[in-house]
């Protein structure tokens, strides 16, 4: 699997909303996606709650794992994305 690191955008993290907007992308691509955090277990990038378990705030560098580079692309841009704006 293909991996990049991105830094979270948002400015109160991966709470519900970014969660959910990640989740549904996932969802909507219908490849398997994870993602981690440094010394963290990786999870569903499909499950907003499991998302939002990573306890990411802003800042946090979160790594995203998945073998279709356009998908990869596509959820790394919206971790790194300010989704509260």
């Amino acid at each position: 699997m293909a991996t990049t690191t991105v830094t979270v955008g948002s400015s109160i993290g991966l709470h519900a909303r970014p969660a959910g907007i990640i989740a549904d992308a996932v969802t909507e691509a219908g490849t398997p996606v994870t993602l981690a955090i440094a010394g963290g277990e990786p999870i569903d990038g499909g499950s907003a709650l499991l998302i939002m378990s990573l306890g990411a705030t802003q800042g946090t560098e979160v790594t995203v794992e998945c073998d279709d580079p356009a998908t990869l692309a596509a959820i790394a841009d919206l971790v790194a994305a300010d989704l509260d704006a």
